[in-house]
């Protein structure tokens, strides 16, 4: 029997008119027509057909409603086909009566009680995995059904949701490889279902479709499938009631979301937009179709460039939303202000005619609206801050009418009514700011924002705002000197030394005084974050004036020791800023530093301030802990004895944390976090004593216990303490240098499992930069292990499971291992020149579309010719060079693809140089006739000769 007509034949059975008058007819027939084969093959859609049977009357849904003779004849009928046809036990019957009983299972799958909870989720696990197509089914009948609890028809929308889309770009693609294979009539009955919740009295479940219809969205609409979906939704926005519009518009803003603009053709986004305008709308009435609207809004203005470029669509589109930044509503204004600041950094090119007016409307807001509001309309203008920063950074502020985007400098055109308004935010602090990690309020927005505004507009800031600090500085009112303090701290970035010098001088003295003895911890919090703003932006060798002096370093360091002590908040600023202070002493010399005779009062300092009960509180633990790294980090060598001393005492809490048991899950936590803060610790340690003769030697008796420690660390399932584990074994390995090896047994099955560390990619990155690591140093000595790294490398090159970031360095580490192992690589070169010919080739054709991926092509071409590269010099002077002699041409030709794209960075310029260099060195004569006809050895050679960039114009020389 053809497809079609089984299906025609099942459809038959759920036909209007006298049902069970002639259901036994057609069970006769489709008993009759069915083999077992095709029965598996139908079962979805006639469950679902069936379903329809039993008591539907406007569209197909899943369930009856309640029980009657019909509904268990057919259920009856569908087992005894099931019966028939089953030799053995199948999971049929079980998919059928979990579809029957769904209702149930996903209340259940809520209940307070954990076992219910459990069964109820394990008996969904098992449908989708015996019968996705009746589970999928299933879940779209539930949410489509209006006399179904609210609560099952939520989880139904959600469960489905989830089996379409995941945050791992590898699962995403797998769930929607896995809806594309579905029968087309099962994907188009669920499709039905969602479209129709869309017109569901229930708020939860229509919004629930919503964000299920977009996500299948963003799988066909690329495909060009589903290309009734957008008229289908722009149909239901005419004359239809103002529930169904609003969940249609809120569709519409949900797709714009998954699917990027070319996508969709441009005559539907003109109709979309119209659609969202229209509803967004004064003279539209009802508040959850405007917000709906406004909120689409906001994620289909990347969709909007061809309106943007009209002047009488800008106009209107930027007046609806003007407008609805006045309605009565506050989530609608809210709303609308999201939209201007996203047409702020969408379109800034764009806004010269309306700023002045967008400036009106956000000071209002600012102002005398509701908090949420006021957030927005500064966020506006720290957007444009954002803006014009970036501009001014790329082009230097030499523009021309040929200038891609030029810069309007809105902000300094609104300096003298912005600055005025931005510090009245600063008095509108939250008494419980300072202890809240995560506070966000419109005090904050705004020094935020002021901090913006001094990056961009420079030294015009400066005489604006003194006048408000000098004004409250002192006053009684925490909130004043508070505010005062927050504006001084926030413009230390943006006006140039020479300016903000004097000011600092003169006010030093007063933060150290407020960090002591103010009687407010707000002010104090605020004044140890400016201090270490003043050292982080004024302080340094490159400052011709310092301002920590002999005289007043101690009373510097005696104050923020001293801060340590104080509540965490306090604490942690305090420790902030020493990080700072000590940075700036970096380039102090090798032999001494103006913190050397307060070396060991810092150190005991930080350690007792890790050791606090509540240094857990206000991250002050981790602020210890970077404290103590940097301090370290830039120590000198008078103080390297002390640093010798920390070696047993990090080691020793390392070891306690190790030992301890039966935690409970918040304890497990925080004990991961503190075994990555001492690896973390014990990294910069090695590196500092690792790095001279005379303390490394020393420092090498501690290697054993440190990399046994490094090693139970592992055994622990913690990414974050992982992470700080490889990199401390990253330091180990440059300081041991060859006698690594002893390690290598025990640890390569913890190297190989961090290559392995797909989900926690970051783990991956670190372990394949150590694997680099450990190739410079232990050199042919790594040879036993190559089998293995090399496979597990391959293995990770070819799963679209990692992510894109971790693949340039493993081209890379090819490079490492081949300059390791010299012609032994030769075993290696069938599998990874292959990879490395596609991976360029890809990564050749491969144009910017934004500034993300032009950065990730310029990053894997590097990876791509560092593996070139060390693979040619790892076979320099051997006798098996001619190996490489059939990949010259493609090397070259990879070279020349790059060339003529001129789509290249500075670094991947020299590492291309280099290769050329690499490659007529390593070959000689017999690879001369190929790079004589070579683009880029001509001509991108000549002119890399005459580069402005000494070395790039040193690399070419190199390799000429």
């Amino acid at each position: 029997m053809h497809p079609i007509t089984h299906f025609h034949l099942i459809d038959a059975v759920t036909r209007r008119g006298p049902r069970v008058g002639n259901l036994r007819n057609y069970k006769i027939q489709i008993s009759l027509f069915f083999c077992k084969s095709q029965l598996y093959k139908y079962w979805a859609y006639l469950l679902f057909c069936f379903h329809t049977l039993l008591g539907f009357s406007e569209s197909p849904l899943l369930f009856p409603s309640s029980s009657s003779s019909s509904t268990w004849s057919s259920f009856s009928f569908l087992t005894r086909i099931h019966h028939s046809f089953a030799v053995s036990p199948s999971p049929l019957i079980n998919s059928l009566q979990m579809a029957m009983e769904v209702t149930q299972i996903l209340l259940n799958a809520q209940a307070v009680d954990g076992n219910v909870r459990k069964h109820a989720e394990e008996n969904l696990r098992q449908f989708q995995e015996q019968n996705l197509p009746s589970f999928l089914l299933s879940l779209a009948g539930e949410l489509a059904n209006d006399d179904k609890p609210v609560e099952s028809r939520k989880l139904a929308g959600l469960i489905l949701k989830n089996a379409l889309d995941a945050k791992e770009q590898h699962r995403k693609f797998e769930l929607g490889q896995r809806w594309l294979s579905l029968d087309p009539s099962v994907k188009a009955q669920i499709k039905a279902c969602l479209l129709k919740t869309l017109s569901s009295p229930a708020h939860d479940a229509r919004s629930t479709a919503s964000q299920v219809v977009a996500k299948l969205a963003g799988i066909e609409l690329p495909l060009k499938q589903w290309p009734e979906l957008i008229e289908a939704l722009l149909s239901n926005n005419n004359q239809l009631p103002a529930h169904t519009r609003q969940a249609t518009l809120e569709t519409l803003g949900y797709i714009c979301e998954e699917v990027s603009p070319d996508v969709v053709e441009q005559d539907q986004v003109n109709k979309m937009l119209t659609a969202v305008v229209q509803g967004m709308n004064s003279s539209e009435t009802n508040n959850d179709v405007r917000l709906a609207a406004t909120r689409a809004l906001h994620n289909a203005l990347g969709f909007a460039q061809a309106n943007f470029s009209n002047d009488m669509e800008r106009d209107y589109i930027v007046r609806v939303v003007c407008e609805a930044t006045l309605s009565p509503e506050v989530k609608i204004r809210q709303a609308a202000f999201e939209c201007l600041v996203s047409i702020s950094s969408t379109y800034y090119e764009k806004l010269a005619p309306y700023i002045q007016d967008i400036f009106s409307i956000t000071a209002k807001a600012v102002k005398e609206d509701e908090e949420p509001v006021a957030l927005q309309a500064i966020e506006f203008w720290s957007s444009i801050c954002d803006e014009e920063i970036d501009i001014l950074e790329e082009y230097g502020g030499d523009f021309t009418g040929d200038s891609v985007i030029p810069c309007y400098y809105f902000i300094k055109q609104a300096l003298p009514a912005l600055i005025p308004l931005l510090l009245e935010t600063l008095l509108k602090q939250e008494e419980d700011q300072d202890q809240d990690e995560v506070a966000w309020n419109v005090a904050m927005a705004g020094g935020t924002c002021l901090g913006l505004v001094a990056r961009t507009v420079g030294d015009d800031v400066v005489p604006l705002v003194m006048p408000f600090i000098e004004e409250n500085i002192t006053k009684p009112d925490w909130r004043q000197r508070e505010a005062a303090t927050y504006a001084f701290g926030s413009i230390l970035e943006g006006p140039s030394p020479d300016k903000l010098m004097p000011l600092v001088n003169v006010a030093l003295n007063f933060m150290l005084n407020a960090l002591m003895k103010d009687p407010n911890n707000h002010v104090k919090d605020t004044t140890g974050w400016t201090l270490g703003r003043i050292f982080e932006f004024l302080h340094g060798s490159t400052l011709e004036t310092p301002i920590i002096t002999q005289a007043n370093c101690q009373q510097i360091i005696t104050v923020l020791l001293q801060s340590m002590k104080d509540v965490p908040n306090v604490a942690e600023k305090a420790c902030g800023a020493l990080y700072f202070l000590a940075q700036g002493f970096e380039d102090a010399g090798p032999s001494s530093s103006p913190l050397a005779p307060f070396f060991q009062d810092i150190i005991q300092a930080l350690l007792d301030a890790t050791h606090r009960e509540d240094a857990g509180e206000s991250r002050l633990r981790t602020a210890a802990y970077e404290a103590l790294n940097e301090v370290v980090r830039c120590s000198t060598d008078d103080t390297a004895p002390m640093v010798m001393q920390l070696v047993p005492l990090i080691m020793m809490e390392l070891h306690q944390t190790l030992e301890a048991q039966k935690l409970s899950s918040d304890e497990r936590e925080k004990q991961n976090e503190l075994q990555g803060l001492l690896c973390g610790c014990l990294q910069v340690i090695i590196q500092k004593l690792g790095s001279s003769e005379p303390t490394k030697y020393v420092f090498l008796q501690y290697a054993d216990q440190m990399m046994g420690l490094f090693l139970r660390v592992f055994a622990c399932k913690s990414a974050t303490a992982h992470e700080e584990a490889m990199l401390a074994i990253g330091a180990l390995v440059y300081s041991t240098g060859a006698d690594f090896v002893k390690y290598m047994t025990e640890f390569y099955k913890y190297l190989e499992m961090g290559l392995q560390n797909f989900e926690d990619y970051q783990v991956c990155a670190i372990t394949v930069g150590v694997v680099g690591d450990i190739c410079r140093a232990l050199e042919d000595k790594i040879l036993p292990f190559c089998d293995g790294i090399m496979t597990q490398l391959l293995k990770d090159l070819s799963s679209n499971q990692l992510h894109r970031s971790v693949k340039p360095p493993i081209f890379s580490c090819f490079g490492d291992l081949a300059l390791a192992i010299g012609e032994n690589f030769e075993k290696y070169l069938m599998y990874a020149m292959p990879m490395l010919q596609s991976a360029a080739e890809l990564s050749a054709h491969t144009s910017g579309v934004d500034d993300d991926m032009i950065e990730y092509t310029n990053t894997l071409r590097n990876g791509i010719m560092e593996a070139y590269s060390g693979i040619l010099q790892g076979f320099k002077g051997s006798a098996k060079t001619h190996l490489l002699m059939p990949y010259a041409p493609h090397v070259l030709q990879f070279l020349d693809s790059l060339y003529i794209e001129k789509d290249m960075d500075d670094f991947v310029i020299k590492t291309a140089i280099g290769l050329l260099g690499d490659l007529a060195d390593t070959l000689g004569s017999a690879v001369g006739s190929l790079i004589q006809q070579s683009v880029s050895a001509r001509d991108f050679l000549n002119e890399c000769l005459t580069s402005d960039d000494p070395s790039i114009k040193e690399a070419a020389n190199g390799s000429r």
